[in-house]
């Protein structure tokens, strides 16, 4: 049976989608310079608090975040502003992933700290809506995802580059039921954008004194999409002699990252968007879980810093959002300061949370009334800060 008018309806989707996007390659060839920070008076750092345990972790987070810039602050250097309208609740009554007015309030800041939101899924009670957070990604062209992974103890100093804006995430509502029987969804890879993602990537080696890239990919079986992000790397690495290049699949990749001997020799890695997400979540797990991991959302113009985790519903419907460990904020918090050129701030509170999660442990976080709370947690953080021998203290710590 030829399903003659599915065919038609499904090609006319398909052209649509195509015009939009061949819309965007010719934006990011078009590109723009990047933003300098130092020149912005004030420059303001956007904060959105999220759904579900979002709220409770990112107050956590700005309340330390206040503390290490309290003098940039009074000096009027940087302002720190509540972007409202981003939560579940506020989305569907606009039936918009991202509203209008949200979208103008958050291109108004420079840079952005946003706790998880919650993606609406098939099943649930909400409706379906695209993401929030690959709808922001878009609309303000974030187009790198930097994820870094450090536990010295195991010899792990990875920084991941997942690409942001394309893939399998950038067309992930608009998949097409053709018929009951047949469901078609969509990745996209473009030259510019994969060429932007490896450069980034390799730039950050180089200015880092790193001397190896690895990027992945599944090019043995997704030719074509992925064949052109690999194609696109290897022709980059060719500008960057000094670094060597190597590419592996995500399979073999997954593997390689528990792998006790060859984990040691990653560190910059620099892929698709699909798994770079499910990557920098295995890789997580080596640092205490999710919830201790942060990551950067990079643009040109604007900035994101988030936690890598969601919502999580069930403990706020249990009770348990105020145990929820807002380190993955904070996590956020210091790449955001660093990106900002806010280095010395960010060295300190790095140190704070080391010695904080990692060294000490003298609060801990479950999850549950057994453990501590976030506010808990917060007040060690801040306790240490207040500390003159801090990074020294740090050091000394990492070394043992």
């Amino acid at each position: 049976m030829i399903h003659t008018e599915a065919i038609e309806k499904a090609k006319s989707h398909f052209a649509r989608l195509l015009e939009e996007q061949l819309l965007r390659v010719e934006r990011m060839k078009a590109g723009e310079d990047w933003v300098d920070y130092s020149k912005l008076a004030p420059l303001i750092i956007g904060v959105v608090g999220g759904d579900g345990i979002g709220p409770y972790i990112t107050e956590q987070a700005v309340r330390v975040l206040k503390y290490v810039l309290a003098d940039e602050i009074a000096a009027g250097k940087i302002e720190l502003r509540d972007i409202p309208g981003l939560d579940i609740e506020s989305r569907v009554a606009a039936m918009k992933a991202l509203p209008e007015g949200v979208l103008a309030a958050l291109k108004e800041c420079h840079v952005i700290l946003k706790g998880p939101l919650t993606t609406p899924k098939k099943g649930d009670k909400w409706p379906n809506l695209e993401s929030a957070n690959v709808s922001m990604r878009r609309e303000l062209d974030l187009f790198a995802n930097v994820r870094p992974v450090k536990v010295p103890e195991k010899g792990i100093d990875w920084i991941f580059y997942r690409e942001n804006t394309e893939g399998e995430y950038v067309l992930g509502s608009n998949g097409l039921l053709v018929t009951e029987d047949l469901a078609v969804d969509f990745k996209v890879i473009t030259s510019p954008g994969a060429e932007r993602i490896v450069r980034l990537a390799f730039e950050y080696a180089r200015k880092n004194g790193i001397k190896r890239v690895s990027a992945v990919t599944k090019a043995n079986v997704i030719k074509t999409t992925d064949g052109k992000f690999l194609e696109t790397a290897k022709r980059v690495a060719k500008q960057y002699p000094e670094i060597a290049f190597d590419d592996w699949f995500v399979d073999i990749m997954a593997a390689k990252l528990v792998d006790e001997k060859r984990r040691k020799e990653f560190r910059v890695i620099v892929l698709p968007n699909l798994y770079g997400d499910i990557l920098t979540d295995e890789a997580a797990e080596f640092q205490g879980g999710v919830g201790t991991a942060g990551s950067a959302n990079i643009g040109k113009r604007y900035a994101m810093f988030e936690a890598i985790h969601g919502s999580a519903p069930r403990m706020v419907d249990e009770g348990r959002a105020i145990y929820a460990d807002p380190a993955s904020m904070m996590r956020a918090s210091v790449m955001l300061l660093r990106h900002i050129g806010y280095v010395s701030q960010a060295t300190k509170m790095e140190s704070a949370l080391d010695i904080c999660g990692q060294f000490e442990r003298k609060v801990v976080l479950t999850g549950r009334s057994d453990g501590a709370t976030g506010a808990q947690f917060a007040d060690y953080v801040l306790k240490t800060l207040q500390d003159p021998n801090l990074e020294s203290r740090a050091k000394s710590y990492a070394k043992l």
